[in-house]
């Protein structure tokens, strides 16, 4: 009889992105560096590497002036996660090797965040498809910052601060109140000045460690609001759902442009007030090492940059 090893239970163990993360960090000493390699943010290398060190209950790293130091809790994970990493690699290799593909299929695996995927790309993915009609396209819609090569993913459309983004600039974004037609002549509370906010519901995002009013502030600084106080508040974990939540009258939502440039234009959602404000956000095109040998993929970048080149904003009017 074979002999069976108790079973690992997942909270045993750190995400494997984390240790990948960490392998390259503690072999360059420097989150920079590891950064460039991994196709992430200095910040993003940093905040797995927090992660980790939580998961651990240990410090794994000294951050000196301009210096990186494993502690010897680092060096003991180190010796053990390079080992599993090579030992998986090899698996792997070998597992591949002893099978025969059936057939080439040509694809193109992208990510990125539920909020550009629903309301921007596939309302316009028929159009690529339609002009690539032997490409299958993979689309892994989340929050999660994905390892590209790691995640056997081509292209990452990651949507982040304007001064920490890498890779080919796609669209910055701006932001201004949206709500439904029937909400801006309400009966009681019609909408006719940003005061009138004050009436009505707030639609925002329930983000761990980040106010509610997060997405609003750019705008509030800029209409000179900030001691705004609206009526009541409804959390979503996706803006899309609070999108929607609007749609249907439920409350009025800061509005991501050009992401909701098409609800504009078929007037399901109005602007009430003129004014935008810079979010200080914006998206890029992070292509993965191994993109450069698939063509479809190349493709599809340029699809990318020429759709938001033609993505303007419409006429606001309310």
């Amino acid at each position: 009889m074979p002999a069976f090893s108790a079973p690992i239970h997942r909270s045993e163990l750190p995400r494997l992105e984390l240790l990948q993360c960490f392998e390259a960090a503690a072999r360059t000493l420097s989150f920079t560096q590891a950064a460039a390699e991994l196709s992430l943010t200095q910040s993003a290398v940093s905040r797995q590497i927090q992660q980790l060190e939580a998961s651990v209950n240990a410090p794994l790293f000294e951050r000196r002036h301009r210096a990186l130091v494993l502690t010897e809790a680092g060096r003991v994970m180190q010796r053990t996660v390079v080992d599993c990493l090579e030992r998986l690699r090899d698996a792997t290799a070998l597992v591949r090797a002893s099978v025969k593909p059936v057939s080439l299929v040509r694809q193109v695996a992208v990510t990125t965040t539920p909020g550009f995927a629903s309301l921007w790309l596939i309302p316009r993915l028929a159009k690529f498809t339609a002009s690539h009609p032997d490409v299958d396209v993979r689309l892994s819609a989340t929050l999660e910052v994905l390892d590209l090569a790691r995640s056997d993913i081509d292209l990452a459309v990651r949507f982040c601060l304007t001064q920490d983004g890498v890779g080919k600039p796609l669209f910055e974004e701006s932001v201004l109140p949206m709500c439904a037609p029937q909400l801006l002549n309400d009966p009681l509370h019609p909408l006719r000045e940003p005061a009138d906010l004050a009436h009505h519901t707030l639609l925002g995002l329930d983000t761990p460690k980040m106010s509610i009013t997060m997405d609003w502030e750019p705008w509030f600084t800029v209409m000179g609001l900030q001691s705004l106080r609206m009526k009541n508040t409804l959390r979503f974990s996706q803006y899309p759902d609070a999108v929607a939540a609007a749609i249907a009258g439920q409350g009025v939502v800061i509005g991501r442009l050009p992401l909701l440039n098409t609800y504009l234009d078929d007037g399901r959602l109005v602007v009430p007030f003129q004014g935008k404000a810079s979010s200080r956000r914006a998206y890029f095109i992070a292509m993965a090492p191994g993109a450069a040998a698939n063509a479809d993929a190349q493709d599809f970048a340029r699809w990318l940059a020429q759709e938001a080149e033609a993505t303007s904003n419409p006429a606001l009017h309310v």
